[in-house]
């Protein structure tokens, strides 16, 4: 027996899935923060946006909230037998969300680009619905279920992407 399986040899040891579900969530976290805070005062204030922005520091509790969410049901899925139909499909659209999540980050704040933010986010939108229909799939609804807050707000994040495009141009 493996220190990283469980007995019956079918899925990872609980440390292991805690891991791998909060490494990539905390690593895209950080990577988008360090690209976002320092556009913030600057070319962020500049930009014009639409009545409804939420303040600035309305941001960071809601992500955190957002990406602890993304993380639960990760480790959910992880728990599930490693021969389960589905589940590396299901894992792999997780990740690709998370990547483009994050590259999000990169090209609206790292670029400047309202209008790359928007391809982005169009991609992220169509990513996180594949991931929630595989969760599904897999039979765990509260996992898909997770990710409705994170799918209202990035829904929101969108608008709000476009509206700043809209002004800016």
């Amino acid at each position: 027996m493996s220190i990283s399986t469980d007995r019956a040899g079918r899925q990872p040891a609980v440390w292991i899935s805690v891991l791998i579900a909060i490494l990539p969530v905390a690593a895209a976290s950080l990577i988008g923060s360090a690209v976002t805070v320092p556009q913030i005062p600057g070319w962020y204030a500049g930009l014009a946006k639409p009545p409804f922005n939420p303040p600035n520091w309305l941001f960071a509790p809601v992500w955190t909230a957002l990406f602890a969410l993304m993380a639960l049901a990760a480790f959910r899925v992880l728990r599930l037998p490693n021969g389960m139909p589905g589940r590396a499909q299901a894992l792999l659209a997780y990740h690709i969300q998370l990547a483009l999540n994050m590259l999000w980050s990169c090209v609206f704040f790292g670029l400047n680009s309202p209008a790359g933010g928007l391809v982005v986010i169009a991609l992220l939108l169509a990513a996180m619905i594949w991931t929630m229909r595989c969760f599904a799939w897999l039979g765990d609804r509260l996992s898909a279920a997770l990710f409705v807050p994170y799918l209202a707000w990035v829904s929101f994040a969108s608008l709000l992407n476009a509206s700043i495009w809209w002004l800016n141009r």
